[in-house]
């Protein structure tokens, strides 16, 4: 199993609305270090779901459910999106500051690779923030 960091602005796509709708394409990427990150995605990888921009904090936890196909907002093939399904928020939102903060975390590539939005996330790095966020594996 392979951990990743996925972002969304909250205004155009948000975690409660994935938790409404439970299992969603994660469309959109025209990154090609994130595309290469997607297509790297297995199912049942676990992925963070961060609000970036105006919150800049994680707030829950998705499970990859398809793996790479063709991004169908994309007219190029080689754009990917992976299918996810909420599986879990944070009881308290993780933040940016509060990573950087973190010498745990200094290598993360959240913060190597700001702009970047899909990164991978090692074992230690998940295990580390969960905790923090006080999500339980179900």
């Amino acid at each position: 199993m392979a951990y990743w960091l996925i972002k969304s602005e909250p205004e155009a796509f948000s975690w409660n609305e994935q938790v409404r709708n439970d299992i969603e394409p994660w469309t959109g990427v025209r990154n090609y270090q994130a595309r290469n990150n997607l297509a790297a995605m297995k199912t049942d990888d676990l992925a963070f779901f961060y609000h970036s921009v105006s919150e800049k904090q994680i707030v829950g936890v998705v499970r990859v459910v398809k793996e790479a196909y063709p991004d169908p907002t994309a007219d190029d093939p080689r754009w990917v999106c992976v299918d996810v399904k909420a599986i879990g928020a944070f009881t308290t939102p993780v933040t940016l500051a509060q990573i950087k903060a973190d010498p745990a975390l200094e290598e993360m590539a959240l913060l190597r690779q700001s702009r970047l939005s899909v990164a991978p996330v090692t074992e230690q790095e998940f295990r580390h923030l969960t905790k923090i966020g006080g999500w339980v594996r179900a």
